[in-house]
C-alpha cells in the first residue's frame, strides 16, 4: 500500500518547512520546531545534496547552501506542496477540535511531524504512524533532544505494506467510537488507484460518523504529454529518488473512492483555489503547483 522504506521526499519535505520557519519571509506555515526535530546532521545533508545539484548546473552559489540560488528548484518544486498542505490540514483540525471535548488525531505517515509538540490542546489524542525504522529515528532525535513526551502523544510503528492499520491503531488505544481526523499527506502520488482505495476501506472501518480525512493527490495532468514543465519536472525529480509517481486521479474518480468508502467531500482546493489561499502576492517564486489538490472529507452520518 505506502512505501516501506523511509522516504527521500518526506525529508526534502522536512527539510523545506525547517528551511522556510527560520529564513523564509511571510510564513505560509511556521513549523518552528522543524529544524530541531531534523536535526543539523540531516539538515546539512539535505542541503549539501541541493547545492551538489546546483554545482552541478553550473550555478555556483555565493556562500554555502544557505543561499537562496541553492534553493531555487526547493521553493519551485518542493516549498509550496509541504508547506501549504500542512496549513490546510492543521486549518482544518483546529475547526474540527475546536468545539469537541475529545478528539483523536491519526497522522498516517507522520514523518517528522512536530504538531504533537506544538498542540495546546490536550483533549487531542495524537497517534503517529510510520515505518519503524522513521519513527525510531525521531524518537531518538526526541531523546537527543530531551523533549518529554505529552501524555497525549502515541506511537505506532507499522509497515503499511505488510501491517493491518486497523490492528495497529486499536493496540496503541485508538478507539472507534471517538470523533477522529485522519491525515494523509504526501503519500497519494506514489499510490495505485486501487492501493488508495484499500486505504480508504481501512479508514472508513475504523471512523465513526462525521469524522473526517484530509489528503493531497496529483490530478490527471501529472502524465499528459502536454503537462507543463514544472508539473513533469517534479515527477521526474521523485523518479530519481526512487519514488515514481504512481496516478494522477481526476477528481470524479476521487469523488467516487470517497463516496463508494463511506465519505462525502466537504472542501475541494483545486491548484487555483491553493494559488489563491496561500500564494497570493508573494514576492518570493513559491506557487501552487498546477497539478496538485487538496480534499476535507467526512465520513457520512448514518
Amino acid at each position: 500500500m505506502i512505501a516501506a522504506q523511509e522516504s527521500m521526499t518526506a525529508k526534502l519535505c522536512s527539510f523545506a518547512r525547517a528551511y522556510h520557519s527560520m529564513l523564509g519571509k511571510n510564513k505560509i506555515f511556521d513549523d518552528y520546531l522543524a529544524y530541531d526535530i531534523i536535526g543539523k546532521d540531516a539538515y546539512d545533508e539535505i542541503g549539501s545534496l541541493l547545492k551538489g545539484q546546483v554545482e552541478a548546473s553550473g550555478q555556483l552559489p555565493r556562500y554555502g547552501f544557505e543561499s537562496l540560488l541553492v534553493f531555487e528548484e526547493m521553493d519551485h518544486y518542493f516549498s509550496p506542496i509541504a508547506l501549504s498542505r500542512i496549513a490546510f490540514a492543521e486549518r482544518a483540525l483546529d475547526r474540527f477540535a475546536r468545539n469537541r471535548a475529545s478528539c483523536q488525531y491519526v497522522i498516517c505517515g507522520a514523518g517528522m511531524d512536530t504538531f504533537v509538540f506544538r498542540n495546546t490542546d490536550e483533549a487531542v489524542q495524537v497517534f503517529e504512524l510510520d515505518h519503524p525504522d522513521t519513527q525510531a529515528y525521531k524518537l531518538r532525535r526526541i531523546h537527543e533532544l530531551r523533549w518529554e513526551v505529552p501524555p497525549n502523544a502515541h506511537y505506532a510503528a507499522i509497515d503499511f505494506e505488510q501491517d493491518d492499520l486497523g490492528r495497529t491503531l486499536l493496540h496503541s488505544g485508538f478507539h472507534t467510537s471517538e470523533p477522529s481526523f485522519f491525515s494523509l499527506l504526501g503519500v497519494a502520488y506514489y499510490l495505485t488507484a486501487e492501493a488508495f482505495r484499500e486505504f480508504v476501506r481501512s479508514v472508513s472501518i475504523l471512523a465513526s460518523p462525521g469524522s473526517q480525512f484530509v489528503l493531497d493527490f496529483p490530478d490527471e495532468s501529472t502524465f499528459e504529454p502536454d503537462s507543463t514543465s514544472r508539473v513533469r519536472r517534479l515527477a521526474q525529480i521523485t523518479e530519481q529518488f526512487g519514488e515514481p509517481m504512481r496516478h494522477g486521479f481526476e477528481l470524479a474518480e476521487m469523488r467516487e473512492i470517497l463516496a463508494s468508502e463511506g465519505f462525502v467531500i466537504r472542501n475541494h482546493e483545486s491548484p487555483a483555489d491553493i494559488q489563491r489561499h496561500f500564494f497570493a502576492d508573494r514576492t518570493d517564486h513559491q506557487q501552487a503547483m498546477e497539478n496538485v489538490h487538496f480534499i476535507l472529507a467526512e465520513k457520512r452520518r448514518q
